[in-house]
């Protein structure tokens, strides 16, 4: 068995299933949201941790996961992003359930997302504007769903709606020149996956 890797700060997570789960794949200390309730203890000791050792925000691939994130994002702008997929973080297919979360999500793939955390930029130098969204098939058309599930991934920034996508890519810094690399990664722009 491989040495655990140390994280040097704090994870937000949801819950104890997930703490306990990270357990399974690096050596960390966890914040616990409470989940969708976000408690105000838990933006607090964030705030410190900020601070003071750094914070990465580590929630569920699906709505209340995002609505986590942004809330703990509002309070704690500079915290640190690490993202899984909903396919990573599904549970056992004979789980009738078919429940998804970092809970499920095996050890390679927690200490994988740890390992591309993305930073927000203080300064938003992305050069992306809607109207380059739109002409690289990531809002409307056929593919646009599937287009920003492969950039989410290819760039480690996670699946986001249209309506959220521009925020995303300013709040990391991320240009054309990147949004185009990874595009080539999609049925729509030459290559399937």
């Amino acid at each position: 068995m491989t040495d655990k890797p140390k994280i040097n700060e704090m994870i937000v997570v949801e819950g104890r299933s997930d703490t306990q789960n990270l357990a399974r794949a690096v050596i960390a200390d966890t914040i616990e949201t409470g989940g969708s309730a976000v408690t105000p203890d838990a933006v607090m000791r964030a705030k410190h941790a900020a601070a003071t050792r750094g914070v990465i925000i580590l929630t569920d691939p699906d709505f209340n996961g995002q609505r986590i994130r942004q809330i703990m994002s509002a309070h704690v702008p500079e915290a640190k992003q690490a993202f899984i997929t909903q396919d990573a973080a599904r549970a056992a297919k004979d789980n009738p359930h078919k429940s998804l979360g970092v809970e499920h999500a095996e050890p390679a793939v927690l200490r994988a997302a740890l390992a591309q955390v993305m930073t927000p930029q203080v300064a938003q130098t992305s050069d992306v504007d809607q109207r380059f969204l739109l002409q690289n098939g990531l809002l409307g058309g056929a593919h646009a769903r599937v287009n920003r599930q492969i950039l989410g991934e290819t760039l480690h920034i996670g699946y986001t709606n249209g309506k959220q996508l521009m925020k995303r890519l300013h709040q990391f810094g991320i240009t054309q020149d990147q949004i185009r690399a990874a595009l080539q990664r999609t049925p729509e722009h030459g290559r399937d996956n």
